[in-house]
């Protein structure tokens, strides 16, 4: 089968890389740099599609749906990675948001051939997540054209669910699919066709977009403090007690003495000091407010 990829964006050689083979090291990370640059720009063009995927992924968990990623080779093991940092980061389900990569967990280390190519694998691999429509795909893929992304879009619409795509071409057939298309366009890669380089700096950059963003809504951030961090270990567990003391200004013995109290469960500890209540009555602030710190912190006595 031949694949013509010389109108692919992602794919054309890169004029200001094409002696970098010639250059000293400090050189040739220069103009690596150079244009690792150019990609904050173009993510900036695409913030309003960006805010839009933010807004669904909301929805969608609000309607007891899941923000779900599906890529091939470095797009799909971004959105893995993506994925499997929101529970220790924001407190959130494993089952929330996940990432699917074509080939399974094989392919999270080894590429596995003809994998991409292949639509049926991803709708069989959508089938055993039991997607549904009230699910958020979000397909990503720097070409825009990967048959196993193609494929999961596809299945997604056919559901009637929403879908996203993350791709670096304009025009392809991924933006034309998706219901909401992210197209960062970061140009020529350094090494031609190295799509792991700008379009998965781009990628990554957005995927950080969304799940943050998402979090954000979700009140699982106060101010700027991660409020649902999980304390799986000694450094988290010092985070903990670093939160609580930077949202309520307590000391670093009352921050302790709180989170104690209230089996390490941040926000509650918050809540208990602000408010000086027992983690009881704290508890019950945050299940009237869904979670949210602000609202619990101005709710009146029943």
């Amino acid at each position: 089968m031949s694949i013509d990829l010389t109108t692919l964006v992602t794919e054309s050689r890169n004029s200001h890389s094409e002696t970098i083979d010639t250059l000293s090291t400090f050189d040739m990370l220069k103009v690596i740099n150079n244009e690792d640059q150019k990609v904050a720009c173009a993510i900036e063009k695409t913030l309003p599609e960006i805010a839009q995927v933010v807004d669904a992924a909301v929805t969608a968990f609000n309607n007891n749906g899941r923000l779900i990623y599906i890529g091939a080779g470095t797009s799909g093991r971004l959105g893995i990675l993506d994925a499997s940092e929101c529970p220790p980061t924001y407190g959130s389900a494993p089952e929330l948001i996940v990432g699917v990569i074509a080939g399974g967990k094989k392919a999270i280390l080894s590429a596995v051939e003809n994998a991409e190519d292949n639509k049926e694998l991803a709708i069989s691999d959508l089938q055993a997540l039991s997607f549904n429509k009230n699910d958020l795909l979000v397909g990503i893929a720097a070409s825009g054209r990967t048959p196993y992304v193609l494929g999961a879009m596809e299945y997604a619409l056919s559901l009637g669910a929403i879908v996203a795509s993350i791709s670096c071409n304009p025009k392809s057939p991924m933006t034309d699919l998706a219901t909401i298309a992210i197209t960062p366009i970061v140009g020529p890669e350094v090494v031609t066709g190295s799509s792991r380089m700008k379009a998965g700096t781009a990628q990554k950059l957005v995927l950080n977009m969304i799940t943050s963003g998402a979090m954000i809504k979700m009140g699982k951030v106060f101010g700027n403090l991660m409020v649902d961090v999980e304390a799986t270990n000694a450094k988290l567990m010092q985070r903990q007690k670093n939160i609580v003391v930077e949202a309520t200004s307590c000391s670093l013995k009352q921050a302790e003495a709180a989170l104690n109290e209230c089996a390490f469960h941040c926000k509650t500890a918050i809540v208990m000091i602000l408010l000086d209540l027992n983690a009881c009555d704290a508890k019950q602030k945050l299940q009237q407010s869904k979670g949210f710190i602000r609202p619990a912190l101005t709710l009146q006595e029943a």
